[in-house]
């Protein structure tokens, strides 16, 4: 039977494309088979050593030599982007923010773009309705009252819902009675706010 020949090459087997001539190391007369870079700003080319000499210059090889901490972090950052430059998503040369992809275009059955854009909606409506101060929010609700309110349209609705609440209206009723016990107060506690206000505007 015959056996098969092993034609993969060994680990340290010198390089077939290997000059011949000898070892660049000062003195040594060995074959030079076994290549290592010059420095790390000439990667492509290359001193040609012996086994001995070749492990011995690996050995003290440091490609960032010399090199602060700050210049190793921008290295390795660069190698991370294969050296290229970056932008933000949709900002690169040539593009602009009209080139970005529409929400309703990405499928989404999660609904994770709804709800930010429900979210966002929630915000501006927020940032643009008026905000009611925090002690007349009670008031506003026991009067049926939206926020702003003008004072003469407080009086109008404050009348309204007297007359719709008085105890001789409602034959004695406790609760109308108690009702407009409560609507007296809130409309005091508005109309005191209100003319304040008006008070700051003239003055």
């Amino acid at each position: 039977m015959m056996k098969r020949r092993n034609t993969r090459p060994r680990a340290f087997d010198p390089d077939p494309n290997a000059p011949q001539r000898c070892c660049d190391m000062p003195d040594c007369t060995s074959p030079a088979g076994y290549r290592a870079p010059r420095s790390r700003d000439s990667l492509n080319q290359y001193y040609w050593f012996c086994l001995e000499h070749v492990r011995e210059y690996n050995a003290r090889w440091d490609y960032y030599k010399g090199m602060s901490p700050g210049q190793i972090e921008a290295h390795l950052r660069a190698d991370i982007s294969w050296d290229r430059p970056t932008w933000a998503f949709g900002q690169g040369p040539g593009q602009s923010k009209r080139t970005m992809p529409n929400e309703d275009d990405i499928l989404d059955p999660l609904d994770i773009l709804g709800q930010n854009r429900r979210a966002r909606a929630d915000r501006a409506r927020a940032q643009a309705e008026p905000r009611i101060p925090a002690h007349l929010r009670e008031p506003l609700a026991v009067l049926g009252l939206d926020w702003p309110v003008t004072l003469a349209n407080a009086k109008t609705h404050y009348r309204a819902l007297a007359r719709k609440h008085h105890p001789d209206t409602n034959q004695g009723d406790l609760a109308a009675e108690e009702r407009l016990k409560k609507i007296n107060v809130a409309f005091t506690i508005v109309k005191a706010h209100l003319q304040t206000e008006e008070l700051e505007k003239a003055g």
